[in-house]
């Protein structure tokens, strides 16, 4: 099948794939695997390897399944591994909180609603945006009782730094994921860069809206509700003693100057053993190897060593449905590549390129809405932009990196009742659901909005 037929036939795939995840509550990964093969066989991939007629090995469905899992797991496994690893040793350590401390500091005492937004994306970086909410919420609770803030505007500022970092910036999964599947793993210096620009507006945003929204809304913790609030010094305590400033943010930044040094390397043009060493170190999975050692190193000196057997395995339980996610997206973008859609898709690319980078921001929001995780909707949007990228006019590792933003963009759009961080931000928050959709669900909203309006008018001056 090709042409219209073939488009129609993947757009209800699409849906079908929807529904089965967000209706039938059926496993991401048993979703899209089962979809991919079906829109295979409809799309033209033989049940079996054959010779075309021009003499060309043509592989069979089962084979394209096996390399488009095989070659995501070969790209990205390992480094999706060490950026959670990362994570954990800073949240088991406190680094996460020092981290978050170091933030009020340079902010003040005077902002605590931009303070505790800003505390949440740092955090965020290497830690996922629920367990973040989770560490830092008491934070948030003392800051409330401390200086009278609404607990309502506090909390959606805290929820909205920690999931803009979680979407738009390397190491969390998502984004180290959609950037190895378009194909700039090997520049995740340009997706940091980017992730940080475009976070700006969205931040802004949810600042804004968070004042506002504050005014109109009163949670069950606020500062006059009497509650008992663990302080910061208690918090502090309960991790005997916080690491030092450097040593908490050496696992982020020096696996970030490692890359960055491999990216000098390339644009002067180094030679001879200094430019040996660069693109060695700089390569992803080494540098952020090098913040896996520098974590176990901040587990040595906290005296946490005995925890360092079961903390891995514990990382590597919750990184396992991630990587088998993302490896589906990747044999879905496999099989797309394989049909007769690309052609289709290249010959009216005139046409697509009127959507532009909207495309992947409205493709994610789709799938985030339907069916919750924003890590899901971004690997399963990045498998099905991947072999699109040439025909929508995004084949610039640039164009790439910006089309990574796009779908971050499109996965924070929006969190509900089927997301787990949406009563996360809710329960800890002390709202109700109803207060959930008028905060965590608009916020995101909000959010996402300004983050596609930068995206589209940074678009207009890449290539």
């Amino acid at each position: 099948m090709t042409g219209i037929p073939f488009v129609i036939v993947f757009i209800l795939a699409i849906v079908v794939m929807i529904v089965m995840i967000s209706k039938f509550k059926i496993h991401p990964f048993l979703s899209i695997m089962l979809v991919s093969m079906i829109l295979g066989l409809i799309g033209g991939i033989p049940w079996v390897d054959t010779t075309g007629a021009d003499g060309e090995k043509i592989s069979g469905i089962a084979n394209v399944i096996g390399s488009g899992f095989s070659s995501t797991f070969t790209s990205i496994g390992i480094v999706i591994i060490f950026g959670a690893m990362i994570g954990s040793f800073l949240e088991s350590t406190g680094a996460a909180l020092k981290l978050a401390d170091m933030v009020v500091k340079l902010v003040g005492p005077k902002h605590p609603e931009l303070a505790i937004e800003l505390m949440g994306w740092v955090v965020s970086i290497p830690v996922f945006c629920d367990s973040g909410f989770v560490v830092l919420n008491p934070i948030r609770k003392a800051m409330v009782k401390r200086t009278g803030a609404s607990s309502v505007a506090m909390t959606v500022c805290l929820s909205a730094g920690l999931y803009a970092s979680h979407v738009f910036i390397p190491p969390t999964p998502g984004p180290i994921a959609a950037a190895n599947t378009l194909g700039v793993g090997e520049h995740l210096l340009l997706v940091m860069g980017f992730g940080a620009l475009i976070s700006i507006p969205a931040l802004a945003g949810t600042y804004f809206y968070a004042k506002f929204i504050g005014k109109t809304i009163t949670a069950n913790d606020e500062a006059n509700s009497g509650e008992t609030v663990q302080s910061y010094e208690e918090l502090v305590a309960s991790y005997g003693k916080l690491p030092g400033g450097m040593m908490s943010l050496a696992p982020i930044i020096v696996p970030i100057i490692l890359m960055a040094l491999s990216n000098v390397s390339s644009i002067l043009k180094w030679e001879g053993a200094l430019a040996t060493a660069c693109t060695f170190l700089g390569t992803p999975i080494i540098a952020l190897a090098v913040g896996v050692i520098l974590g176990i190193i901040l587990m040595v000196q906290n005296g946490r060593t005995s925890k360092l057997y079961e903390l891995t395995n514990d990382t590597l339980k919750t990184v396992g449905p991630i990587l088998f996610v993302t490896a589906a997206g990747g044999v879905l973008g496999k099989v797309i590549s394989s049909t007769s859609l690309v052609k289709f898709i290249t010959d009216n690319a005139a046409s697509l390129q009127t959507i532009g980078i909207f495309f992947p921001f409205l493709l994610a929001a789709i799938l985030k809405s339907a069916q919750g995780s924003s890590t899901v909707a971004i690997t399963t949007t990045a498998g099905i932009m991947a072999p699109l990228m040439g025909a929508l006019g995004m084949g610039t590792p640039a164009m790439a990196a910006l089309c990574v933003m796009a779908i971050g963009a499109g996965a924070m759009t929006v969190s509900h009742a089927n997301d787990s961080y949406f009563w996360v931000v809710t329960n800890f928050g002390g709202m109700t659901p109803e207060q959930g959709y008028k905060t965590q669900t608009a916020a995101t909203l909000v959010e996402g909005i300004c983050s596609i309006a930068a995206i589209f008018v940074l678009s207009l001056f890449i290539h």
